[in-house]
């Protein structure tokens, strides 16, 4: 039975005080706490088998590999691809950077047109805007609707004949908006574009099936997912994998090199220069069985709940008289991210009242600016995000912290 009482047992880290109070961890959208099972598993490695891989014949390095390939494959069956399909990364900044290396080298040309929407983390906005200069091809931007959502009639307006590329969030970090990902993919297929989704926000909260999603690149970090940092997959269609040259080369890249020909290694691997993560991929696929035990369908219902609890004792306490809550109220499309502002008070402020509680928050624009701008929020905001670990309790003293700094200014 899913029950976060029983799940606050495997983290280690809540036993903290934060200014003579427990801690109360509501940052996850920015990074999760790790369970006991994952600290196990990267502490295990080190102590045990810890090598380099796909490079000796020793023992070591042969079991060092067998563990790391084991967790890529079980990551990779996390979200219905296959080992082929992953492409191991730092993060999901650093799987967005690739893919929009991957497709501004092997296929964007000048003049032609990459959508991005205006939700997105920077992460997924950058990177192409940086390679647009370089490459001449122009960027066009998909604004959300008034509760923070990209729907497929705001994205088909957009497309003519030199688009090529779509890439967009499927859940936003700042809103927990849930994007109706399949169905804006597949406005973009009957029109010829390549689809990237970032996937980061999504995975933790949700069951995933890329296939199911039909995305040709989708990309994610670990650390969001109660892995270690620096772990991350950047998942890229099978078709699209092959043909594609890598853009990033080294250790681990080929088959053999001489000085007049490079025979390129097979995905994922030719994707994937020099030593990677192992120890903390490994911790990632200890992460992804843990995940797998609670079962997807049950962190959403239970941040589900947390959420409707949070809108109910709010109005309840009245607090909405003093601050606006960004995003729809309809709990099917949201994650369990409660983001607000006051019309007084500084993010930072009230950030900094909660932290003198224990209650650990995040403050400011969230990496993404654009979006907290477009809707005229230009200080930032509050963002407290919840996970599988956090009860209803926690989310009340908040709300009574929160009650007690605006009612006593």
């Amino acid at each position: 039975m899913f029950t976060p009482y029983e799940i606050r047992k495997d983290f280690p880290i809540l036993r903290r005080e934060i200014n003579g109070h427990p801690l109360i961890y509501f940052d996850n959208n920015a990074t999760t706490l790790k369970p006991i099972q994952v600290i196990n598993a990267v502490k295990k490695v080190y102590e045990e088998y810890y090598s380099n891989i796909h490079r000796g014949v020793h023992t070591l390095s042969i079991e060092a590999t067998e563990m790391f390939e084991e967790a890529l494959r079980k990551i990779a069956q996390f979200i219905n691809a296959s080992i082929e399909e992953l492409i191991p990364v730092y993060n999901a900044s650093h799987g967005l950077n690739l893919a929009a290396l991957l497709l501004t080298i092997n296929y964007l040309n000048e003049g032609d047109e990459v959508l991005v929407s205006v939700v997105e983390h920077h992460s997924n906005m950058l990177p192409w805007r940086v390679l647009s200069k370089i490459k001449k091809y122009k960027i066009k931007y998909v604004y959300p609707d008034e509760e923070g959502f990209i729907t497929s009639e705001a994205v088909e307006n957009m497309i003519t004949s030199k688009t090529k590329v779509l890439t967009f969030t499927h859940v936003s970090n700042v809103t927990g908006a849930i994007n109706d990902a399949r169905k804006i993919i597949r406005v973009a297929k009957r029109n010829g574009l390549i689809t990237v989704l970032d996937i980061a926000q999504s995975i933790p909260h949700m069951p995933i099936d890329i296939k199911d999603l039909e995305a040709d690149f989708a990309a994610f970090s670990g650390h969001k997912m109660l892995g270690p940092a620096g772990t991350g997959g950047l998942y890229i269609k099978r078709e699209f994998a092959r043909d594609m040259e890598p853009v990033l080369s080294g250790g681990d890249t080929i088959i053999d090199v001489t000085l007049d020909d490079i025979k390129w290694a097979d995905p994922p691997w030719r994707f994937h220069p020099g030593t990677p993560n192992i120890e903390g991929f490994i911790g990632l696929g200890a992460a992804v069985d843990y995940l797998k035990r609670l079962g997807l369908e049950n962190v959403r219902i239970h941040e589900e709940a947390l959420m409707k609890h949070t809108l109910d004792k709010v109005e309840e306490e009245g607090l909405n008289k003093y601050i606006e809550i960004m995003g729809t109220k309809d709990l099917k499309r949201r994650t369990g991210t409660f983001t607000f502002r006051s019309s007084k008070y500084s993010p930072n402020v009230i950030g900094a009242y909660l932290d003198m509680h224990g209650i650990a928050v995040r403050t400011g624009k969230h990496c993404a600016h654009p979006l907290h701008y477009y809707y005229g929020w230009n200080e930032g905001s509050v963002r407290a995000s919840y996970y599988i670990y956090n009860t209803k309790e926690e989310i009340d003293k908040m709300i009574n912290v929160l009650k007690k700094f605006f009612v006593s200014k």
